[in-house]
């Protein structure tokens, strides 16, 4: 999985940033961050061309990086899944219809839910060089708490969509996108405790609902975390200079923490489930210590030795969120 942003839509996001001062971009999104931060929605927030911009220059990457990353992993554990419709719900910047053309070259047709439209315009105009499924990608202005029934589609994302809805309003949400699903949900939020128990109020629903849980999950049982723990992963992402300047960051690099959920209709073939590598390995005197999530529904801690060379060699090129 490689999270960086294709040739294309770093050239698209280029030419729509040529001209634009870059002091007042940087303004504008300290000032989308911490309305974000406070609560309020992207109507709220994005209320002009520059928001969106300022917006795409400072999270697109990251967006990307991480839903690239929930794609890769959908791939991996069903190899026969090859969506040809997509329904990208509170699609933002398309950043995650990006990274879904990515995963999937074969989509035909692509369609973007957002209430916001200088996001809708902006998103458009990035796709412009993209492939065709996002160049004639339908966008429609849509809050998505209003009542569905929305467009069915073989693969449905709402990537950072779930932290603008109100906690009351969430399930009907979730139940309006499973009910257009026809092939497997990816919801991806903010790797924070908030962020998981979204993600895990969804899981729950869509259990219920008759879903089969893809990943990060290797079972369907009560998640095994409590207290203080929460799951989440982590993708390194390469900054520009532009989004540097932006976030006011000297480090080339940005970690990106997410929690995610992929959940498929029956018919979807799924790989074996394997544990799933929890936080990141600590290696240590002893050997190398990893914390799984076992297809038990259990939280394991396990320490392979480095008397044990073909175990060790093994875990050695584990990294968080792996499955052994």
């Amino acid at each position: 999985m490689n999270p960086d942003l294709p040739a294309a839509l770093r050239a698209a996001l280029g030419r729509a940033l040529e001209g634009v001062p870059r002091k007042g971009l940087a303004e504008r999104a300290a000032w989308t961050s911490e309305a974000y931060r406070a609560g309020r929605p992207s109507s709220g927030v994005i209320r002009e061309a520059d928001d969106a911009l300022a917006y795409a220059l400072t999270r697109l990457p990251a967006t990307y990086a991480a839903c690239a990353a929930v794609f890769a992993e959908a791939a991996r554990m069903a190899p026969q899944f090859a969506p040809k419709t997509l329904l990208d719900a509170g699609a933002g910047t398309g950043a995650a219809s990006w990274a879904a053309s990515e995963a999937w070259p074969g989509l035909g047709s692509i369609t973007w839910l957002d209430a916001s439209p200088p996001f809708l315009a902006l998103a458009a105009r990035l796709a412009t060089e993209g492939p065709p499924a996002l160049r004639s990608a339908e966008a429609r202005r849509a809050d998505l708490t209003s009542p569905g029934p929305w467009p069915k589609a073989d693969l449905i994302v709402a990537s950072y969509a779930l932290a603008e809805i109100a906690p009351d309003r969430q399930a009907s949400v979730i139940d309006e996108l499973w009910t257009a699903c026809g092939g497997v949900l990816a919801l991806v939020e903010p790797g924070t405790p908030a962020g998981y128990g979204r993600v895990l109020a969804a899981r729950a629903a869509l259990i219920e609902a008759g879903a089969a849980i893809v990943a990060p999950c290797p079972h369907e049982a009560a998640c095994p975390l409590v207290g203080d723990d929460w799951c989440h992963f982590s993708v390194r992402l390469p900054r520009s200079r532009d989004h540097r300047l932006a976030k006011g960051a000297d480090v080339p690099f940005e970690d990106e923490r997410f929690s995610y959920l992929i959940a498929a209709r029956p018919g979807v073939a799924i790989a074996p489930r394997q544990p799933r590598v929890l936080a990141p390995p600590r290696v240590g005197k002893p050997g190398i210590a990893l914390k799984l999530c076992g297809p038990d529904g259990q939280v394991e801690g396990r320490v392979v030795a480095k008397r044990d060379k073909p175990g060790y060699a093994a875990a050695r090129r584990l990294r968080w969120g792996d499955v052994i």
